[in-house]
Order: C-alpha cells, then structure tokens, then sequence
C-alpha cells in the first residue's frame, strides 16, 4: 500500500514538473535557465520511476493516469527541443561526445582487448599453421604479397572512389559491431574477435613476407582513426549488451533503453572519424610520393590531437550541460 506521506512528498516534484512544462508551452523551451533544464531532466527521470512504483500498487492506479499523462507531455517537450543546429552539433563533438567517451572507457578497452586477443589468434596461427594463413587471405592476396606487392596499389589509381569505398566499408564494420550488441553482446565479442583476427593473419603475412614497413606504414596514418573508432563501435554495442543483461534496479526494458540512447551518441560521435580516416586511407596512405618517415609522423601528430580531444576536451563541463536530457529513460505511455 502506498502511504499518504510518499504521495505527499512526491507530489510536491510533479507539481514543480507540471509548472516547468507550463512554461515551456506559454514561452517555449529557450525560456527555461541551464538549472531549469537539468531540473526538467532530474524530474522526469524521478517521475518515469514514481510510475512504476504506482503501476505496482491497485491504489495508485489513479494518481498514475494522471501522472503518465504528465509525463507524456514531459517526454514531448524534452524531445520536441531536440532541433539540429550548428552550434548544437558543435557542442555535442565539443563538449557532450568525449564526456560520453570517457564514461565508457571500460567498455571501449574490453571491445580493444578482445580485438586484441583475435589479432594474437591470427598471428599464431598464421606462424604455426601457413596453411591457414593462406586459406583465410586467399590466393589472390597471398600471391601480392609474395611478390612484395601491396594490395593497395590500386586505391592510388581511382583516389575518389576509393575513398568512397572505404569509408562506406568502415562505416559497415562500425555499425555492425554496434547493432549486434542486441545478440546480447555475442556478435559485438564475435565481429571484435575476427577483426583483430583478420589484421593478425594480414600482419604475419606481411611479416613473413618481408613487406612490415609497407603494410604499417600504410596503415598508421588512418589507423589510429579508424582502430579506436572501431573499439569505440565496440564497446557501443557492449554498452547495449550491459543495459540488457544487467538492468540493476531499473525495468529491463528502461534499463536497455537508457543504455540503447548512450550507445546511439557514443556511435554517432565516430562518423566524422570514419570519414576523416577513410580520406586520409585513400588518398594519403597509399601514396607513393610519401616516405614511410613522413606517414608515420603524420600518424604520431593525429594520435596526438585526437587522443588529447578524447581524454582532455571539455573537462568538468559535461555535468552542466543540457545535452544530459536530450536522451532519457524511455517510458512506456498508454494514454
């Protein structure tokens, strides 16, 4: 049974929600102060977990009509102020993403080791068993190889196209190893494992080879874009994996879908990456005009600028901004 002194206590916030979204619909969102927002944000969080608490008790089946109703309107107010701008966008790459980055660092590094663990599967295997090493490439490519070929020659020849292919190849790679933190992680650990499995196999090739130099000297200026974007993809679809497997005290389904909205924005902050590095794959890393020495000094100054804006930008001001309600605990409505 649900006390007469929970009801009165939690009233006091739905009223406190009720005005916040009275003034929003008389002078509209743009009116509301920074602490206002987060305050918005706070209450309809608290509200989404008092309605489950009332939809568990026969006798608060009133109060919670009239408080799904509230937060319907909640839910359109926070989302209807979601209008792309500029300097939206450029806040969120500013100040939002790296903040998001940071918080799933764990996740990210879990994703870089099981991408680690296949690369090691693939160079073992590829120094005791040739034979596998051979079946996985094909003879195509091991043909190339043994005639102290890169395969990437050709990349220099059709430079736009290329480019075009590579990045729609790595956008690929990249959503797939987020979407399938929906098998529950399975094919997020699985699409992790063979990646590092099919560089593993593609090093030791070259290294048996003689062809090292060539193939990181091609690889180091577009991957250190492209490698950590990946494990952030990784680690996006694990993120998807928590929500569902451990929901903590929150329903299953608010629980996947808070992780689901996080995971979304940890994505999306890697598609201007992906571009950058498939340009610089196919226009820069190939390029015969361009010494080892230099590919791999403008490997070291990306990694630099870009490790420092993950780990550096935007410092203590994630906990201020609005962004934080942009993407809520969803809330089943029945109106």
């Amino acid at each position: 049974m649900i006390s007469a002194h929970w009801l009165a206590k939690r009233q006091s916030h739905w009223d406190r929600l009720e005005r916040l979204l009275n003034q929003t619909s008389s002078q509209g969102l743009g009116s509301l102060t920074r602490a206002e927002l987060q305050e918005l944000g706070l209450l309809y969080r608290q509200a989404a977990a008092d309605l489950s608490t009332l939809r568990e008790d026969p006798s608060g089946k009133t109060y919670a009509r009239s408080l799904n109703l509230l937060l319907f309107r909640a839910h359109n107010t926070i989302y209807s102020g979601q209008k792309s701008s500029a300097a939206g966008i450029l806040h969120f790459y500013r100040a939002v993403w790296p903040g998001i980055f940071r918080r799933n660092l764990r996740l990210i590094n879990a994703a870089f080791l099981l991408f680690a663990l296949g690369g090691l599967a693939g160079l073992l295997l590829s120094i005791t068993q040739p034979e596998f090493m051979r079946l996985f490439l094909g003879p195509q490519m091991m043909d190339t190889i043994e005639k102290h070929k890169m395969w990437t020659e050709s990349v220099v020849a059709v430079k736009p196209l290329a480019s075009s292919r590579i990045m729609t190849n790595n956008l690929s790679v990249t959503f797939i190893a987020f979407a399938m933190g929906i098998t529950a992680g399975v094919g997020t650990v699985l699409s992790m494992v063979f990646n590092g499995l099919l560089l593993g196999v593609v090093g030791a090739a070259c290294w048996l080879g003689g062809m090292s130099l060539s193939l990181w000297s091609f690889v180091a200026p577009h991957g250190v874009l492209e490698l950590p974007a990946i494990f952030i993809a990784g680690g996006a679809g694990l993120r998807i994996a928590q929500g569902m497997l451990f929901p903590g005290m929150l329903p299953r389904r608010d629980s996947l879908a808070r992780a689901g909205g996080e995971a979304v924005r940890l994505v999306l902050g890697v598609i201007p990456i992906l571009i950058l590095a498939g340009t610089i794959e196919g226009f820069i890393s190939p390029s015969p005009a361009i010494s080892w020495h230099w590919k791999f000094i403008l490997a070291g100054g990306i990694a630099m600028v870009f490790f420092s804006y993950l780990f550096f930008c935007a410092r203590g001001e994630l906990a201020e901004a609005p962004a934080e309600i942009a993407l809520p605990a969803r809330v089943v409505l029945h109106c």
